[in-house]
């Protein structure tokens, strides 16, 4: 596997890229805080507990190449692949791990930099599974940085919270004005196919993107705590399953037509849902609702494919 030097962000100077203390948020929700425990089986910390996946990326003999890499198991990844024969510059890099999924006590790092030019495409080898919790919580932090020129799309699949579970996300984006950045989630109510409906104890994550000077672009947090407040209505999930989100960070076309778009694909899919553009202009964004599996994966697809086509690499 690749190997390279790659320096720890601002704030981390000083501790190792695997300490407990670096991988974990600065900052929690109170509604995960509160749950913070000695778990009975493996201690936070522990080894298999602290997951770390850091990658570069440069633009190298015509292609984007992956130029570092980092990985600490549970986290890691394979060589990227590079299947699309319609951007054959651009590497499918896939996040995996080595455990079943996530687990009490886990806290997960991804730290993503994608240099000027390049073209990159993340996902995870499959549906993040967050298991039930009675100690403790887990974590996971991502920071991503697209540098000039670049497009970057991380399209991970969808996470599932299991009955009990208590899990806090926080991504952080480091967005060029001459970027082009697609992030997407998936999220589950529960096992549905066991009945399993909204009976985690605590899904909270937040989204902030911010321009290379830090000035915030937009933020998105999200609140999921069934036993204290309803997420069902509609300014939620509504009754539905699954919840699909698709936020497009772009300068290249007026954020106008980047919503319409988008509008246009969610409409085309028969599942509720809608589009409409980020502050400032700095692009747009889709939720999309559904029942099933299938039917939210595609639609999610189709309006992920209605802004290649509007918005084709370079």
């Amino acid at each position: 596997m690749l190997t390279g030097v790659m320096s720890a962000p601002g704030g981390s100077a000083g501790l190792a890229r695997t300490a407990p203390e670096r991988c974990a948020p600065a900052w929690l929700p109170a509604e995960v805080a509160r749950h913070a425990g000695a778990p009975d089986t493996l201690p936070v910390g522990a080894p298999g507990k602290v997951g770390v996946l850091e990658l570069g990326f440069a633009v190298a003999g015509g292609r984007t190449e992956l130029t570092g890499c980092f990985q600490k198991a549970p986290l890691h990844t394979t060589r990227p692949l590079y299947p699309d024969a319609d951007r054959p510059d651009t590497p499918h890099v896939l996040f995996m791990t080595s455990g079943a999924g996530v687990l009490q006590g886990d806290r997960f790092r991804i730290g993503l930099d994608c240099g000027p030019g390049t073209s990159v495409h993340f996902t995870t080898q499959t549906a993040t599974r967050i298991y039930r919790m009675e100690h403790d919580y887990a974590t996971q932090v991502v920071d991503l940085a697209a540098g000039p020129g670049s497009r970057v799309e991380y399209l991970p699949a969808t996470t599932i919270p299991f009955g009990g579970s208590r899990f806090y996300q926080r991504m952080s984006v480091t967005a060029d004005p001459e970027a082009t950045v697609l992030l997407g989630e998936k999220l589950m109510a529960g096992r549905l196919a066991r009945g399993e409906w909204h009976a985690y104890t605590a899904y909270c994550a937040d989204l902030e993107v911010r321009d290379p000077d830090g000035r915030l672009l937009f933020a998105d947090p999200l609140r999921l705590v069934p036993d204290e407040h309803a997420v069902t209505g509609p300014a939620v999930m509504g009754g539905f399953g699954l919840m699909a989100s698709l936020y497009v960070i772009t300068r290249a076309r007026p954020a106008r037509e980047v919503a319409d778009a988008m509008h246009e694909a969610v409409a085309g899919t028969g599942l509720r849902g809608g589009a409409s553009v980020l502050p400032g202009d700095s692009g747009a964004w889709a939720r999309m609702l559904g029942d099933r599996s299938p039917a939210v994966d595609a639609a999610f697809q189709d309006t992920v494919d209605a802004v290649r086509r509007l918005l084709p690499a370079p």
